[in-house]
């Protein structure tokens, strides 16, 4: 049977604030857990209002800590901005804090537009194709095993611990799941976004996964998806309308300011190009009933020859959102 757990961007809702889209995600957490959900994944996007916040290995302490037993990570900490040693720092605290609970996942997108890039990596020079490497020195400072003549040989980590964070490489493309074969990571691939050449993607990184020390010994992947579920396939609909016209504004360039009520999304002047792109991009998107989802659900882990996916549900009303989950975990019967 298919695991299932959660990827959250946090969105701010129409009408509410960051604050209390913080407080939404938190209640979530707690929900799901209870739910038989196995992670809770946060992104990392910046400048981009409709969010609630940047920095997920912040918000990660804070889930962690206010929940007790499901794995808590991010998807992902966008590694070409930043120190490989900080990154490896900061989740080992996590891992200390939290011994057996902590996902890393990593990517190499900007996860933001130019400006953002610009302000991240100021006074820095960034080489992305570095990125491989970076991702080998963290497996290095996790387990105090950097190689013989490396720079940073003699340098610890702090926290020296005896356990260390699941590291997973994100992407969206066959080259990120290139690296995750060759480095010997889990890989995760990002279906939300819509992007073709997923089934690829998992297919390439399952047949030539390479196991590497201290790592997996044997491959494994898994997708994020956008899911809405609810009792009836007109109220799924309903409440998709909301991400259908948030990731609309997002392709043509109209960046929403929150995540649009349905009311928001009913009343749109979508024109017949919108409403084709979201007729297309509700084919690569799961919504309908119970039966429904799941059905699709299993369906996808078959075609990509996977056993684990995150689900990602862009929902306006937070309880219709726990509500969606609930019925999801009932389907695949992992609620008691």
């Amino acid at each position: 049977m298919i695991k299932l757990g959660v990827l959250d961007q946090v969105f701010i809702s129409e009408g509410r604030s960051a604050t209390a889209g913080l407080q939404e995600s938190t209640c979530l957490a707690q929900a799901v857990e209870v739910f038989g959900y196995g992670r809770y994944w946060v992104s990392e996007h910046h400048s981009m209002r409709a969010l609630a916040f940047s920095s997920p290995e912040v918000l990660i302490a804070h889930l962690a800590a206010a929940t007790s037993r499901i794995r808590v990570g991010s998807g992902g900490i966008m590694l070409p901005h930043y120190s490989a040693y900080k990154v490896a720092e900061n989740f080992r605290l996590l891992e200390a804090l939290h011994p057996g609970r902590i996902d890393l996942g990593l990517g190499r997108a900007p996860g933001g537009m130019p400006l953002a890039t610009r302000a991240l990596q100021q006074d820095k020079y960034v080489d992305v194709a570095k990125y491989p490497q970076q991702v080998q020195d963290i497996v290095g400072y996790f387990y105090d095993d950097l190689p013989k003549g490396h720079s940073f040989e003699k340098l610890v980590a702090a926290p020296s611990i005896p356990t260390a964070p699941e590291i997973w490489l994100l992407g969206s493309s066959g080259e990120s799941a290139r690296i995750a074969a060759s480095l010997g990571t889990s890989y995760a691939f990002a279906e939300f976004f819509s992007t073709p050449g997923g089934e690829e993607a998992t297919q390439y990184y399952n047949e030539h996964f390479e196991q590497k020390p201290h790592l997996e010994d044997h491959p494994r992947s898994m997708i994020a998806t956008l899911a809405i579920c609810a009792e009836t396939e007109e109220e799924a609909n309903q409440l998709a309308m909301s991400s259908d016209l948030l990731f609309l504004g997002i392709r043509t360039g109209i960046e929403m300011p929150f995540l649009p009520s349905v009311q928001t999304a009913r009343d749109y002047p979508y024109r017949e190009s919108d409403l084709l792109h979201i007729q297309q991009s509700r084919e690569r998107r799961v919504v309908g009933t119970p039966a429904q989802v799941k059905e699709r659900l299993l369906q996808m882990g078959s075609d990509f020859n996977i056993s684990e996916i995150l689900i990602n549900s862009p929902i306006h009303d937070p309880q219709a959102r726990i509500r969606s989950y609930e019925l999801i975990a009932e389907a695949f019967g992992m609620k008691e």
